[in-house]
């Protein structure tokens, strides 16, 4: 039962702050998106300010009537602080950095404002990030970077960036709750299949070699103690030049592919790992690659643009409203 009011009154809430914060690619912080409350030390603190009122009035004791005007001041200028330390921030994000399923996201923001003053205790963080603290002094822009839980391949949306501030004296909290549209990519969790693709067969140059059986030529060795008679290179050995053994093989094409049917039996996702796995294992090979998947065949290349793209379209397979990630 509680879990259900609670949920609910959630749910209320975020209504209520998509209606008056709206997603917007940056954000500036005012009277409209600043919200401020008395902090657990700020009610501590109006507890004592009663308290003090009470024994002053009480006793009749002028010094404690001071004191208690004294701790009211405060507690006013405090307010005034507080909502200054974030009002004229603007707030955009400047990129996300794709990250792997089941790993972070790099989102990385721009505070900026429109002249140099002093901004302290500046904090920072999305639902079930850590808290980044920032502080401007003497500068018009600041950068911060938050790391992001990636649960799932695909685009993910951290939600909404708080913003909040304590400064000067701890006894209110200003924040604030605003939707960056941000959207990161997230390529499959890797998992790492135990051997590399086979290479094709073809008639080119320059090509790997492969193993006995096959047509091609591939070389001389030293004959050896059971080699096939009829493999024996009789020319050179008439020539005095030796006993040789010519051997055979087939010649397999240089460039590997990435292929959705090369793990039969598999879900989608277990496919996507495992082509995501055998990636991270070909690039350092410095071999052109290509992709296959359903509808989608990228040819082989190199370099780490066609890195990314081979990863993007892992991420983004059979994912809708993938636009501006390609």
């Amino acid at each position: 039962m509680a879990v259900s009011v609670r949920g609910f009154f959630q749910q209320r809430f975020s209504r209520w702050l998509t209606r008056r914060l709206p997603p917007s690619s940056a954000v500036s912080l005012g009277r409209r998106n600043l919200f401020i409350f008395p902090s657990a030390t700020g009610f501590a603190f109006l507890l004592l300010s009663g308290l003090c009122w009470l024994a002053a009035t009480n006793y009749e004791n002028n010094l404690v009537f001071g004191i208690t005007c004294l701790l009211a001041s405060l507690f006013v200028v405090s307010i005034l602080h507080s909502f200054a330390n974030l009002s004229g921030l603007t707030v955009s994000c400047l990129k996300v950095t794709p990250g792997f399923a089941d790993k972070t996201l790099t989102v990385e923001l721009l505070l900026r404002q429109p002249r140099s003053r002093f901004r302290d205790g500046l904090g920072c963080s999305f639902t079930g990030s850590e808290k980044v603290m920032a502080a401007m002094f003497g500068v018009t822009e600041c950068r911060v970077k938050l790391t992001v839980p990636a649960p799932q391949r695909g685009l993910h949306d951290p939600g909404r960036l708080c913003i909040e501030s304590i400064y000067p004296v701890g006894l209110l909290r200003a924040w604030t709750y605003v939707d960056l549209a941000i959207r990161g990519l997230v390529y499959p969790r890797p998992l790492f299949p135990d051997s590399f693709p086979p290479g094709r067969r073809t008639t080119g140059e320059g090509l790997l070699q492969g193993g006995e059986g096959g047509d091609d030529f591939v070389g001389l060795n030293r004959y050896r103690p059971g080699d096939s008679l009829k493999h024996v290179a009789w020319k050179h050995y008439a020539r005095e030049q030796g006993l040789y053994t010519k051997h055979y093989g087939d010649v397999l094409d240089r460039q590997l592919w990435l292929d959705w049917d090369q793990f039969p039996g598999l879900d989608r996702e277990a496919r996507l790992s495992r082509l995501c796995g055998l990636l991270l294992q070909i690039v350092p090979l410095g071999q052109p690659y290509g992709l296959r998947l359903p509808g989608l065949i990228l040819e082989p290349a190199m370099g780490d643009a066609h890195r990314q793209r081979v990863l993007a379209e892992l991420a983004l397979f059979e994912i809708p409203n993938r636009e501006g990630f390609l």
